[in-house]
């Protein structure tokens, strides 16, 4: 067979293989942004590129491997649930003992699950592979949680901040099988007037009542005080 022959059988392998590793990685991208939604874009926008941002989101997945995260008993979820509505009602009165409460409530919820509990940013991203859409929403509160022990956060801040952090426990004290717990799920709503990063606050009720703690319910409250 000629030389020339055998170049562009050569050249032709180099294509196809070259083919096979492009679709191979635009399969692993789309798989990654299915999976992280929002936190994806973030991800590539805070890190230094897709390829690296790529390989931090795979990392948490391996991590999350290996951590069991166990589902709460309903007892458990019950009592959660109703120290959230001790939250919900200390704001009206004292809206940065509040947030700091929900920050310290939250916490207790993941420790609960299972969630490894140290360094914050490297607990939110853990948190980021099962709740995607709701886990800039924990950073943000976070932040405002943080201004509000140095007395640097108004209330807005702080009642948006509250929103916030209910955004995570609904979703952590979801039932795993799919079914509703002591929160019963709908389409997430998203709060109106807020910006920036994915809020999504749903508010969840059973038998007419809201464990949580509806968001209206703060602005209900707290011009009532007022």
């Amino acid at each position: 067979m000629a030389t020339w022959v055998w170049i562009l059988i050569v050249l032709a392998a180099v294509v196809v293989v070259a083919l096979i590793a492009v679709a191979a990685r635009q399969r692993r991208t789309t798989a990654l942004r299915q999976r992280f939604g929002p936190e994806y874009d973030r991800a590539v926008e805070a890190g230094e590129g897709r390829r690296a941002a790529e390989a931090d989101l795979r990392d948490r997945e391996r991590q999350r491997a290996q951590v069991d995260i166990r589902p709460l008993p309903e007892g458990m979820r019950v009592r959660f649930a109703q120290q959230w509505q001790g939250v919900q009602e200390r704001f009206v009165d004292q809206p940065s003992e509040a947030v700091v409460a929900a920050d310290g409530l939250v916490y207790s919820v993941m420790e609960a699950r299972g969630y490894p509990m140290g360094d914050f940013d490297a607990q939110a991203d853990l948190v980021s592979v099962d709740h995607p859409g709701v886990v800039e929403n924990y950073r943000f509160a976070h932040g405002i949680r943080e201004r509000a022990q140095a007395q640097q956060a108004g209330t807005e801040d702080l009642r948006e901040a509250l929103l916030r952090y209910r955004s995570l426990f609904d979703e952590l004290l979801q039932a795993d099988d799919g079914q509703a717990g002591v929160t019963a799920s709908r389409g997430p709503a998203s709060v109106a007037g807020q910006t920036g990063a994915d809020r999504t606050g749903p508010d969840r009720h059973v038998d007419g009542q809201d464990p949580a703690g509806s968001p209206n319910t703060i602005s209900r409250r707290d011009r009532g005080a007022r």
